[in-house]
């Protein structure tokens, strides 16, 4: 072992090179080695750490990427107090969802040198507080990505508060009254007062609401929007015409039938997503009404549901990949300790189709 140490620390350029194309595995030691740099710096580099300068970082990525060199996240975990996985914890049964908060995650954490752990879980579970702390605690996460529900759920934010938890929440509304800290909000209350004025633009006075998972909070949300645009046209709100249900197609399908059947019909249909608005479309479409002559139907979110349909939904572009990207973005910066805005907003705008 003190033969190869030795032999590391006298290696050449070409020597360096040498290995790249055989077996031996390339270490940071090379690394610094090649840029002429200490492996202190090196290590800064790999992990985006501040105040390192331009033609330093730049000549240690030139010597990565001729070493082809891959930092070992076990090995960093293990070498210090730092740890450099970033948890994704969500319960949302909207899989275009997932995907898309997946990819914006992994996107900021590739870029910020960080790995990538998910952890689906079932919100309603009576141990969810001492599954989230103990998934903290074993895996010796840098932080979490927190989707609703469990953003918003109050035992779960003091349980991780408790433990000095490092999180970020996505949550939906216009602001955070309870400032747990990190935060991305989701105007969606505005998203849905905007698409249900078009209806109302479209001349649509008759027109209902099928509502998603009433334990989100996006749910109530916009149900709120839908409610506030009916008021602000002086439309009087018919009770009958909201219907409760899932973020499921299966849920679309059910409402849409409710409405379809009732003996004063809406005109037009808010799904509280696309795969609901999907759902509602397939139901109309076999009870043989034309879409959209007969019956208007609008969703939520601008997932692949509202393309895939015919015709295409009229929807609420919500950009979830760009979301989950700040929020782990604005999490690692707090990690780092550097200054940040404590919460964002994002407002999803309508997609006229």
């Amino acid at each position: 072992a003190g033969k190869e140490f030795t032999f590391i620390e006298q290696l050449t350029l070409r020597d360096l090179r040498q290995r790249v194309f055989t077996s031996m595995k390339v270490t940071i030691n090379d690394v610094a080695k090649y840029a002429g740099v200490s492996i202190k710096t090196v290590s800064r580099v790999t992990n985006n750490e501040p105040s390192v300068k331009q033609a330093t970082v730049d000549k240690v990525n030139e010597a990565i990427k001729a070493l082809n060199y891959q930092p070992n996240l076990a090995a960093r975990n293990l070498a210090g107090t730092k740890s450099y996985a970033i948890g994704f914890i969500y319960d949302n049964p909207n899989a275009y969802y997932i995907i898309d908060m997946q990819n914006g995650i992994l996107a900021a954490c590739k870029d910020k040198g960080y790995e990538l752990v998910i952890h689906p879980c079932n919100a309603k579970s009576e141990t969810i507080c001492d599954e989230l702390t103990a998934l903290v605690k074993y895996s010796r996460l840098a932080g979490l990505v927190l989707t609703p529900p469990l953003s918003e759920d109050p035992k779960v934010l003091k349980a991780l508060t408790e433990i000095d938890a490092n999180y970020v929440r996505i949550i939906a509304g216009e602001k955070d009254n309870d400032q747990n800290g990190l935060t991305i909000l989701v105007n969606d209350k505005f998203g849905a007062v905007e698409i249900t004025q078009h209806l109302i633009d479209l001349g649509h006075k008759h027109i209902a609401f099928l509502s998603g998972d009433l334990h989100h909070e996006s749910t109530k949300e916009r149900l709120l929007g839908f409610k506030q645009a009916l008021t602000i046209n002086g439309l009087k709100l018919n009770e009958n015409y909201i219907i409760e249900g899932k973020y499921s197609f299966e849920s679309g399908v059910d409402g849409a039938n409710k409405l379809i059947k009732l003996k004063h019909r809406p005109t037009a249909i808010v799904a509280c997503n696309d795969e609901i608005a999907a759902g509602a479309l397939f139901a109309a479409r076999l009870a043989g009404l034309d879409i959209p002559v007969d019956l208007s139907i609008v969703g939520f979110e601008d997932s692949p549901f509202s393309r895939q349909t015919w015709p295409k939904l009229t929807t609420v572009h919500q950009p979830n990949e760009k979301i989950a990207q700040i929020a782990t973005e604005l999490l690692i910066a707090n990690r780092r300790e550097q200054k940040i805005e404590q919460f964002k907003v994002f407002t999803p705008e309508p997609v006229i189709r």
